[in-house]
């Protein structure tokens, strides 16, 4: 059976983001977007990152213009996007699906592991979040109306 470490993911030049170096983290994987309603929560998740990363929190970012067309850029201007109006220093990915038959294997095992609402396992929207513990079990998702700030008390339960 594949586990959370198994897992790996391109980054925007190509080069490969493997999960074993998350071994021992606590880790927060959010499908993202640049011009969605919800885009602003890159403040908050860099907020987080800035406050629990030197205790063991990694942040992934993972573009995706599944939904409405709202990351249409390519990943170099996603990510100077992410930088000039949040500041953001966590990884970002380079842009995957999250859902159909060209979905991004984190997304796939992801969603597995934790269903939705109902039983569902698609994402619905951008910013879906899933938040994992130091031993690579998905504790839990969140919906992209949940603020990260909302799930700081969770994360420092984890850490």
């Amino acid at each position: 059976m594949v586990s959370f470490y198994d897992l790996k993911a391109l980054k925007p030049k190509g080069e490969e983001y493997t999960f074993d170096q998350l071994k021992g983290k606590v880790v927060l994987i959010v499908n993202t977007a640049s011009k969605c309603g919800f885009t602003p929560q890159f403040e908050e998740l860099e907020e987080l990152n800035k406050k629990y990363a030197d205790r063991g929190l990694v942040i992934l970012g993972f573009p995706c213009n599944q939904f409405a067309g709202q990351d249409p850029e390519d990943d170099q201007s996603i990510g100077a996007f992410c930088v000039k109006n949040y500041g953001v220093t966590f990884p970002m990915m380079a842009k995957s699906d999250v859902n159909g038959s060209n979905a991004n294997e984190v997304f796939t095992f992801l969603k597995k592991q934790k269903a939705g609402i109902f039983g569902t396992e698609m994402i619905k929207w951008n910013f879906t979040k899933f938040l994992i513990d130091k031993e690579g079990k998905v504790i839990e998702r969140y919906g992209s109306s949940t603020k990260p700030k909302d799930i700081a008390p969770a994360i420092e339960k984890l850490l």
